[in-house]
């Protein structure tokens, strides 16, 4: 039998090893609090709804707009947007105005849908189009849903309330795109004959030209004209183009909506032209000779058109001499409005005349001839 003093060892070993085995643990647990692990990846947060519907009645359709969402998730996330529902409630003009979500919700009709392809291939907006049958005033409220992966639709996004027109011109028809001068493109139409409804007279307050370029694929908000081109002209010159690019043209028609608001048509046929600069400057005009000793200075204005790059000319003694056969006194295009010329002879009197040429190689008539003798 051990004694007490040989006991005593033995109870010391055990509250050790238990004292050992509850630290270890705890000190492991905190030493690997301190290990660096790799970082996780953000969070996708993904836009449930949007503030930003807006839309405008064109012609019998109400065009609606929203930001596209900038990002999306994967198309297995239950995060990824993979359609955008559209819905439309239909009421009498003095309806009352204000309407909760859930009457919303209650009353809507969902009446199309923006799919996945139109989604991931947007770049600044999404856009969806209610095609019309107005009989009869009428106040249209929308609202729009994304509706993600698994089904789960998200809140309505902000109500847009429009009250549509019914007697809304039906788009002129585009005839004629020509350019005939260095200076405008004319755009030529048909007025329209009849409104939307078939009704007439027609509903007209005049009409806004539209124009795109290749870097475009849908005309801009803007019209190119700053006013309403005037309901009886049929025509449009365009004066900000520039050569060398290819552009496209629409108009619309506009008519008077409700509450006095404007409304424009569906758009017209499109035509194109990609104009070419092959007008000629004017000929250089009120060219002076001034006389020194052994030298003759020509003095002229510059040429009034802005892409004028610079002057040929010419010399000859004999001035019943064809032209063709003059001397060219500069061997580059000559960018200054003075010359002198010191390759002259005392007593002999010179003949000179001038061309303006362009950027794009057309060149002038020739100027009127002036003449001086050398002292």
């Amino acid at each position: 039998m051990l004694s007490q003093d040989s006991a005593c060892p033995t109870a010391y070993m055990q509250r050790f090893c238990f004292t050992l085995g509850i630290v270890l643990p705890l000190i492991c647990f905190f030493a690997a609090c301190g290990k660096r692990r790799p970082p996780l990846p953000p969070v996708e947060r993904i836009p449930q709804r949007t503030e930003l519907l807006s839309g405008v009645q064109r012609g019998n359709q109400v065009i609606l707009s929203w930001p596209a969402p900038r990002r999306n998730a994967s198309a297995e996330s239950v995060q990824s947007i993979r359609r955008v529902d559209v819905y439309r409630v239909a009421e009498r003009t003095d309806a009352p105005l204000p309407l909760t979500e859930e009457q919303f919700g209650t009353r809507a009709t969902l009446i199309g849908s923006v799919p996945y392809e139109e989604i991931k291939q947007a770049q600044e907006s999404l856009t969806y189009t209610d095609t019309l049958t107005l009989t009869e005033p009428v106040r249209l409220r929308y609202a729009i849903r994304y509706v993600n992966a698994a089904g789960q639709r998200a809140a309505f996004s902000n109500f847009l309330l429009l009250e549509p027109a019914a007697r809304v011109s039906q788009p002129p028809a585009l005839m004629s795109i020509t350019n005939p001068n260095e200076s405008s493109i004319v755009v030529r139409w048909q007025p329209p004959t009849a409104n939307v409804d078939g009704s007439t007279p027609v509903n007209l307050l005049g009409y806004n030209v539209y124009r795109t370029d290749r870097s475009q694929q849908e005309p801009g908000q803007t019209p190119l004209n700053k006013a309403l081109v005037g309901p009886n002209e049929m025509t449009y010159a365009d004066q900000t183009f520039r050569f060398g690019e290819e552009y496209t043209y629409i108009a619309r028609a506009v008519s008077l909506g409700t509450a006095a608001a404007q409304v424009e048509s569906l758009n017209s046929n499109a035509k194109s032209i990609a104009p070419k600069d092959v007008f000629p400057p004017s000929a250089p005009t009120s060219i002076t000779v001034a006389a020194a000793p052994g030298r003759l200075s020509l003095f002229w204005p510059a040429n009034p058109e802005r892409d004028v790059a610079g002057y040929n000319i010419y010399r000859s003694t004999d001035p019943n001499l064809p032209k063709e056969r003059w001397t060219k006194l500069n061997r580059a295009l000559y960018e200054r409005i003075t010359y002198q010329d010191e390759a002259v002879e005392a007593g002999t009197r010179y003949y000179y005349y001038l061309t303006a040429v362009d950027t794009s190689g057309n060149v002038s008539q020739p100027s009127e001839v002036v003449s001086e003798v050398v002292p």
